[in-house]
């Protein structure tokens, strides 16, 4: 069976020099496969907006979405460490009420820590959420739940002035309490300061190698997801197009009656659709409607 890591085990990794690989995932099948494969951490990102329900953004995923999704990923992968994402909207009120959204990915899902998005304007309420004794990650660089105000998905930390506020707010959520960060869409030069400066274990997505390990988008890298392709994602296969070869196979199976063949159905018992025959009742032929002159 495969053992869970611990914030222990990421950071002795982290101390090593050995890489976590992590991914996303939003269903069971896909977080039992991940598990089977050996994948170190899943993240239920609210990416799901835009790989499962076609959202433009992430800001529209509700805490109910997520929830339901992390609960499916914890169910197919319970020996994994799993990392469930606070969507827009659930730790922007009061400190109050993201502890208490916090707490319901841990009592409802079983998960193993929460991620938030944000530096140095949510340092406080990472610090809230630690101090009430659950595991937090930051992400900091490009944060998708504040594209509007970051003009659209653009990397970050690509002047001297913005990296600067990158370094800041990573060290920021780091002193607030979290265990581990996320970097992401930022220089590797950033990145490499980031990961170097910081104690604790500094992951990315597209902000290069120079870091403790690397998260990506499942329906990124199987070559599902067909809007658009970030600059950072390598697609290991390309199942969107063997997925529509598979679709129309079907389609033309079904419309020349090649499927269902003989082979894909079940056959009665002998001698029983005699004895069916027998137990009908003779039954007068129907009678078409009488039409109206």
């Amino acid at each position: 069976m495969k053992k869970k890591l611990t914030r222990f085990d990421l950071q002795q990794m982290k101390e090593r020099g050995e890489k976590a690989v992590w991914m996303t995932a939003y269903d069971y099948t896909t977080a039992q496969l991940a598990e089977k494969a050996g994948m170190d951490m899943l993240l239920v990102g609210d990416s799901l907006g835009m790989a499962v329900y076609g959202y433009p953004g992430t800001v529209p995923v509700t805490v109910e979405q997520s929830l339901y999704h992390t609960e499916a990923v914890r169910r197919g992968a319970p020996n994994t460490f799993v990392i469930g994402d606070m969507p827009f909207g659930s730790y922007h009120g009061s400190v109050n009420d993201a502890v208490q959204n916090a707490v319901r990915y841990f009592k409802t899902c079983g998960v193993d820590c929460i991620k938030l998005e944000g530096g140095v304007r949510v340092a406080h309420i990472v610090r809230a959420i630690a101090d009430n004794g659950m595991l937090v990650m930051g992400h900091v660089g490009l944060t998708p739940q504040s594209t509007a105000a970051l003009g659209g998905f653009k990397a970050q930390g690509r002047t001297a002035e913005s990296a600067l506020a990158v370094i800041e707010d990573a060290q920021a959520v780091c002193e607030a309490g979290a265990f581990a960060i996320l970097v992401e869409a930022v220089p590797p030069e950033v990145t490499r300061i980031i990961a170097r400066e910081l104690p604790i274990p500094v992951y990315g997505i597209g902000a290069g190698a120079e870091c403790d390990g690397q998260v990506m988008i499942v329906s990124d890298i199987l070559g599902v997801f067909q809007a658009f392709t970030p600059k950072f994602v390598k697609k290991y296969a390309n199942l969107g197009a063997e997925m529509l070869k598979v679709f129309e196979a079907y389609i033309r199976d079904v419309k020349t009656g090649a499927f269902p063949a003989p082979e894909h159905t079940y056959s009665m018992l002998e001698g029983e659709i005699e004895r069916l025959e027998r137990m009908r009742k003779p039954r007068r032929p129907a009678r078409s409607p009488r039409k109206r002159s």
